[in-house]
Formats: structure tokens, C-alpha cells, sequence
């Protein structure tokens, strides 16, 4: 079904929408949605980070007990 819309096809149902909604409240919307998209990426890398902290707290000392009286 979807498969049919064509650039003539999606330019109308811009107009359309800019006409229902006007340009301040599609601006904000935009505005919102950028603003979920970079909490979003915060919130993986803040994960990602906190994923790596305990990955190597968790890492064994695996130098044999002789190796660590040398040092």
C-alpha cells in the first residue's frame, strides 16, 4: 500500500499536515523529537560506559601467585 506513494504523493501529505498543524506547532514538535533523540543517545553511551566500569571491576588477576610477590 505504501509502496505506491511517490514524491508527488509525500509533498501533499506535508502541505496537508502544514496546514492542520502550522509551522510553530510542527517546529516545536521537531524541536521535541531531536530533544528524545539525543537523550536517547546520552542514555547509550552513559549504558555503554557503565557496562565497561563493571566489566573490568570484574576482571580477574590471573599472574600467577610467584609473579605477584616480584612485583
Amino acid at each position: 500500500m505504501l509502496n505506491n506513494i511517490g514524491l508527488p504523493g509525500l509533498l501533499l501529505i506535508a502541505v496537508v499536515v502544514l496546514v492542520l498543524f502550522g509551522r510553530g506547532k510542527i517546529s516545536s514538535l521537531m524541536g521535541e523529537v531531536g530533544k528524545g533523540i539525543t537523550s536517547f543517545k546520552k542514555g547509550i553511551n552513559e549504558g555503554s560506559k557503565e557496562l565497561e566500569e563493571d566489566a573490568a571491576a570484574s576482571a580477574k588477576d590471573v599472574t600467577p601467585e610467584t609473579e605477584k610477590d616480584k612485583a
